[in-house]
């Protein structure tokens, strides 16, 4: 098998970007640079990730098995969830990529990942936690030279978590 050395530069290059961009969209969301969130994803993204059980801590319970759609949208549910009335100090880490290129404009990625959140639960005084596993499944387009999210699912494998978490 002939391997076109050209070829194969640009789907690394490709993949790599779209690393790049999956771990600058975790250190902002962690780092809670609402400014810049919503520029990681296409203006039409679609995420599932409050579709999962216990995906994230919700005060409004109207987003929960809901999605979300665009890109400005997401950034508001994002920070309502970790930077809303209750202050929530989030490390999420994503690991093993599986991206696959399927047109010179998009890809598919399935990351592993790993999340912990904690809050001080305002009634009590004590702090709240939760440690969840699973993937990301992702969905990213080329648009203006740039990799951006396109969709986006969470499934949960594991949480670990204080009793009450989604009661804070």
């Amino acid at each position: 098998m002939t391997i076109n050395a050209s070829d194969a530069f640009d789907k690394l290059l490709a993949i790599e970007e779209i690393k790049q961009l999956f771990a600058a969209r975790l250190r902002c969301m962690d780092n809670k640079e609402w400014d810049r969130y919503a520029g990681f994803h296409t203006d039409d993204v679609v995420s599932d990730s409050w579709a999962s059980p216990d995906a994230a801590p919700q005060t409004d319970a109207s987003k929960i098995g809901k999605q979300v759609t665009g890109s400005q949208a997401l950034a508001a549910a994002i920070r309502s969830t970790l930077d809303g009335a209750v202050t929530v100090t989030s490390v999420h880490h994503g690991h093993t990529p599986e991206i696959t290129l399927t047109s010179p404009t998009t890809a598919t990625g399935i990351w592993a990942m790993e999340d912990k959140l904690w809050w001080t639960n305002t009634a009590t005084g004590t702090t709240e936690h939760l440690h969840g596993y699973g993937h990301y499944h992702e969905e990213y387009r080329l648009e203006d030279g740039r990799w951006l999210i396109s969709y986006r699912n969470l499934t949960r494998l594991r949480v670990d978590s204080t009793p009450g978490f989604h009661d804070r």
